[in-house]
């Protein structure tokens, strides 16, 4: 847990086939999320690898239903495989406190500088 109460849950390479990946997540991560609630977090974020469009679906379920689970406690799923942009989102994550149930697919690619 990081000085905001954020817990990050990485879940590691998961299958490729959306069920199985989905499957996997639910018998294998869901109870580090009760686990890290448990332990005085207030905020969650569950950090999947890239996956292609079909998995899609069943992430930001995920995302939703664990939020609706979980609450006050935040939850948010953010995906991909570039490490600076998901320690980014992570970063930009621990100081929203508005912002839970959300799926954020990361490509490392960037919006562009603010003006």
């Amino acid at each position: 847990m990081d000085a905001h109460g954020q817990t990050v849950i990485e879940t590691g390479t998961l299958a490729p086939d959306a069920l199985e990946a989905a499957a996997t997540f639910y018998g294998r991560v869901a109870a580090d999320i009760a686990r890290a609630v448990s332990s005085g977090a207030t905020s969650v974020v569950l950090a999947l690898p890239q996956a292609p469009h079909d998995h899609t679906g069943w992430r930001r379920a995920v995302a939703r239903d664990m939020a609706r689970a979980h609450a006050p406690v935040r939850v948010n799923v953010i995906a991909g495989d570039d490490e600076a942009a998901t320690a980014a989102t992570c970063s930009y994550l621990a100081g929203a406190s508005g912002i839970t149930g959300q799926y954020l697919p990361t490509d490392g690619m960037g919006a562009g500088e603010m003006e």
